[in-house]
């Protein structure tokens, strides 16, 4: 994107987005360790919060973002991610394995919606930790659904997923601060 988009508003928004991001995902990750050894009323309200999150946060993201290219992606992320969250709210009556192959696979989608969207947003600045985050949440994405086919699998690797994730948010955040002080 040209330096006129991040006079139009677009860095500073995601900026803020990325810090609430990172602040959703400790305090979600912290949650999950603390409550996911089984599927319980409130690990799984945790479970299903997780993409409904993503999904609203990616509404936040196309609202921030107008007409660019970058919104396409977008509502396909909306799309995974509202799938997710029903996909996971059934899996849970499943068990352990069928939740983390529903999580892989939104792992994997939205990792890749993710990494593209990245991509179209080189130039704005701040989108290389948005870009890697997009291509490991696709290869953690695998090791979920494989981890699921395992003798008895965890739910608290989800923990760490979203960690790693939330400190890509804080880096791109980072980053961000320094293109929209640029421009």
């Amino acid at each position: 994107m040209s330096p006129a988009a991040v006079d139009r508003g677009i860095a500073p928004a995601l900026r803020r987005l990325y810090f609430v991001r990172f602040a959703f995902a400790v305090v979600w990750a912290g949650l999950v360790v603390a409550t996911a050894s089984t599927i319980n009323p409130l690990s799984a309200t945790l479970f299903v919060l997780y993409p409904l999150f993503d999904l609203a946060a990616a509404v936040v993201d196309a609202r921030s973002s107008g007409n660019g290219k970058p919104v396409p992606g977008l509502y396909v992320n909306m799309a995974i991610s509202l799938l997710a969250g029903v996909g996971l709210a059934i899996a849970l009556s499943s068990g352990i394995p069928a939740v983390l192959r529903v999580w892989g696979a939104w792992a994997i989608l939205s990792g890749l919606v993710q990494l593209v969207v990245g991509l179209t947003r080189y130039r704005l600045g701040g989108q290389w930790p948005m870009i890697i985050s997009g291509a490991i949440s696709a290869v953690a994405g695998t090791s979920f659904i494989l981890q699921a086919g395992q003798p008895s699998p965890t739910l608290s690797t989800l923990a760490g997923y979203a960690t790693l994730g939330g400190v890509f948010f804080l880096v791109s955040a980072l980053r961000l601060g320094r293109a929209a002080k640029t421009a």
